[in-house]
């Protein structure tokens, strides 16, 4: 996406990268719009690059993505492929390729209405794991069915470029 300056219409609530402090971004602030993907947006606010979730899209002139999942289950059960989804539309605030096919989740457990993730960062000292952490609850808890959720960053097995997709690969142009 190319960059484009917008100004906000209305104070909005974002998380400061790499660090996840949450902010405010009070209303008349011009920001610039580095990256729109899976329905979240990665801006440079004030000198400091900021993620503001998709909720918060009419703050930018722009339209909310709603997540998609079809039918909950009938009997209360959590769908994996609803989590599944939901993981998918999770994007690193820097790469324009989502966490699932970055190869950073590394387990899925799903007990009753309650979601573990495992996940990794592509590096130790990577500091976007409090934006990623947020971002990937707050995606699985729109889950049908989804009560709780519990994200762990772990760092064993080290990440590595042979974890992502092809299509992954492809687009960061290192396959």
């Amino acid at each position: 996406m190319e960059r484009k300056l917008v100004t906000t219409t209305r104070d909005c609530e974002a998380r400061l990268v790499p660090t996840g402090d949450p902010i405010t971004i009070p209303a008349g602030t011009f920001i610039t719009l580095t990256q729109s993907l899976g329905g979240a947006f990665t801006v440079v606010v004030e000198g400091n690059m900021a993620r503001i979730a998709g909720p918060d899209a009419d703050a930018i002139g722009l339209a909310p993505e709603v997540l998609e999942f079809g039918p909950a289950n009938a009997d209360g059960s959590v769908n994996a492929e609803h989590v599944d989804i939901a993981l998918q539309s999770v994007y690193d605030p820097e790469i324009p390729v989502n966490i699932d096919d970055l190869g950073l989740i590394y387990e899925v457990d799903i007990q009753a209405q309650h979601v573990d993730v495992k996940m990794t960062l592509t590096a130790p000292g990577c500091g976007m794991g409090p934006v990623l952490v947020a971002e990937v609850k707050d995606r699985v808890m729109r889950v049908p069915n989804v009560h709780t959720v519990d994200v762990e960053l772990v760092f064993d097995p080290p990440w590595s470029r042979d974890m992502m997709t092809e299509a992954a690969q492809l687009e960061l142009g290192v396959f």
